[in-house]
């Protein structure tokens, strides 16, 4: 039995944990606010909106289904609400009513045009999403590591477990080398000190392939800018074959060919994209399942796209694949940043 006519509140969102990331805590408020009214509303973090950030995935999904939730209000700058924070993700205003059918947000958006966009084109994923052609950073064979270089073992962490080639590794282990040290090695692209991107060498015999180890790649940031609906990539780039990365990049493609990673790196270029990619993309945060709005397109020269045009071009080669409108065509252009 509900026990107050309605709910209103703004609950503790997080708990500080010393040594690591605060864990959050206001979807639990969420939940139990929910079992004494039919009528809640909340003020919290909008993290959970675009299934980010560290509450439960399944929580997440559970609120985006919630027929009886709707958002009420969305700023994406919690400075603008609460002067001096800066809340990851923005803060939202959702309002619950067990007695209501809102309809559930399934896909949230603060922009109408970009949840329109959406619709328009989900169908259009079953031929795949660009993130079926990602590839996360490449990992240690540790076992062939640790036949050299068992003094490392205390440098790695996880108690000289983790497999990923992350930041701190790859500046402190004695593996890597400005220099090329042997015939068989491959490259690796890291970050030195205030996020220079540098190459280092390293045995082939320490790297396990990733996917695209051997291939050409596009190479990008697994963080980018600050989450803003419509921000640059920071320099996506072409790797060739035998030049891998850490946990700080993500690669797109594993092509045999120079020509086909240009034709990605168009498209991730594209405003298209970008704009597809703000759908779930509200942080720093890159990584692939934010592209999962994105569509996979034919690379080769058979494409239904002619790549060999330039960015500009592509877009509108897009906008009529997708069938586009004159509206959602306007709010791309005019809300998301050109890339040359």
């Amino acid at each position: 039995m509900k026990k107050f006519y309605a709910v209103v509140g703004n609950p503790p969102y997080q708990e500080t944990i010393e040594g690591t990331s605060d864990k959050p805590v206001y979807n639990y408020f969420m939940d139990e606010t929910y079992k004494v009214s039919n009528k809640v509303e909340l003020v919290t973090p909008g993290r959970f909106l675009f299934n980010a950030g560290k509450t439960p995935k399944d929580w997440n999904e559970k609120m985006l289904k919630d027929k009886h939730l709707k958002v009420l209000s969305y700023e994406q700058s919690s400075d603008k609400l609460f002067p001096g924070t800066d809340i990851k993700g923005g803060v939202a205003i959702t309002y619950r009513d067990q007695t209501e059918n809102f309809g559930a947000i399934e896909v949230f958006s603060i922009h109408t045009e970009l949840r329109s966009l959406q619709k328009k084109i989900a169908p259009n994923l079953t031929d795949g999403y660009l993130s079926d052609a990602m590839y996360l950073q490449n990992r240690f064979n540790l076992d062939e590591v640790y036949a050299d270089y068992p003094e490392v073992r205390k440098l790695i962490s996880s108690d000289g477990r983790e497999r990923r080639i992350v930041t701190s590794s790859f500046n402190k282990l004695p593996i890597f080398t400005e220099d090329k040290q042997e015939e068989d090695s491959v490259r690796i692209l890291g970050l030195a000190a205030a996020n220079k991107r540098i190459y280092k060498w390293v045995s082939k015999r320490y790297i396990e392939d990733n996917g695209n180890l051997s291939a050409y790649k596009v190479v990008l940031p697994k963080a980018n800018g600050s989450g803003a609906f419509g921000e640059s990539l920071s320099t996506p780039l072409i790797c060739e074959p035998g030049i891998g990365y850490t946990q700080s990049f993500i690669g797109i493609g594993s092509v045999d060919n120079r020509s086909e990673s240009e034709s990605i790196l168009k498209y991730v270029k594209t405003k298209f994209v970008r704009a597809l990619l703000g759908i779930l993309k509200i942080t720093q945060d890159n990584p692939p399942e934010k592209w999962a709005y994105v569509p996979l397109q034919d690379f080769t020269a058979s494409s239904d796209i002619d790549w060999s045009k330039s960015v500009a071009d592509i877009d509108r080669q897009l906008y009529r694949k997708y069938g586009l409108d004159d509206a959602e065509i306007e709010f791309i252009e005019s809300h998301v940043k050109g890339m040359d």
